[in-house]
């Protein structure tokens, strides 16, 4: 249960992490880039099921031109005619040349064929992937402005306009971490679900970005929380009568 990652679950968590976005940060497009997330891995689970199991089209049809092409071969190889007594060795070296040409050229031909599967789902895996690194570029777009020292700066007429408190801004670049570290994880599902050493390679490649990235972002946030300046709350006791006890009269 716990060996493999459940591609479900990851789309719950983005979808849970888009409602936090959306209630903490009404109208922010970093919402919108988190529920695109979201569609990615959902649409990434069916992609990479669909990856594993076997594609019988593309093999019955290398089989089918396989088989043809071995026929072919010994319909021709049928049809020679080998005279013994040949006129010089030069015309018995061109025979056998041409014949390991035809072996050549059919045992590329039968590699082609039998890996064509591979490689279809190999470039399959990988424009998908492809998609997956574009998104976590945009996520890092969105907290590449938001940046801690602005808070203690004066802002110059270029800066871009920056309305978040240090505590909402501890907050929004959490979100980022947060969807880089699924965004890695929708990554590790291609990984689990292929034996292709090339698409496990880009897979670890995604990882390792969003792992700098998200280490980048914990150190803005451990700079604006360095800022944050706790205000305590003064306390008042309740005002207290000056006023003097009447003294009850005691008649004789």
């Amino acid at each position: 249960m716990y060996r493999s990652l459940d591609s479900a679950r990851i789309v719950e968590t983005l979808e849970q992490l888009e409602r936090r976005v959306a209630e903490r940060f009404p109208g922010a497009s970093l919402a919108a880039v988190c529920a695109e997330l979201a569609n990615v891995a959902r649409e990434n689970d069916h992609r990479a099921r669909r990856l594993a199991r076997p594609n019988y089209f593309l093999r019955l049809l290398s089989v089918i031109i396989i088989l043809a092409g071995i026929v072919l071969i010994g319909i021709v190889a049928s049809n020679i005619e080998v005279k013994r007594d040949t006129e010089s060795i030069f015309s018995t070296l061109q025979g056998i040349e041409a014949g390991l040409n035809i072996f050549l050229v059919s045992g590329a031909t039968i590699v082609f064929l039998a890996t064509l599967e591979q490689r279809w789902k190999r470039q399959r895996a990988l424009t998908d992937l492809d998609e997956l690194r574009s998104i976590i570029h945009v996520v890092d777009m969105h907290q590449l402005t938001k940046d801690p020292a602005s808070l203690v700066s004066e802002p110059t007429p270029s800066s871009p306009a920056r309305h978040l408190t240090p505590l909402d801004l501890v907050r929004y670049l959490d979100y980022c971490s947060e969807m880089l570290s699924l965004a890695a994880k929708v990554a590790a599902v291609y990984a689990q679900s292929t034996k292709d050493p090339q698409v496990v390679t880009v897979s670890s490649d995604l990882q390792q970005l969003t792992a700098n990235l998200s280490a980048k972002i914990w150190q803005k946030i451990r700079i604006a929380q360095s800022t944050m300046v706790a205000t305590p709350v003064a306390f008042h006791p309740p005002a207290q009568s000056t006023a003097t006890p009447s003294t009850p009269t005691v008649k004789a």
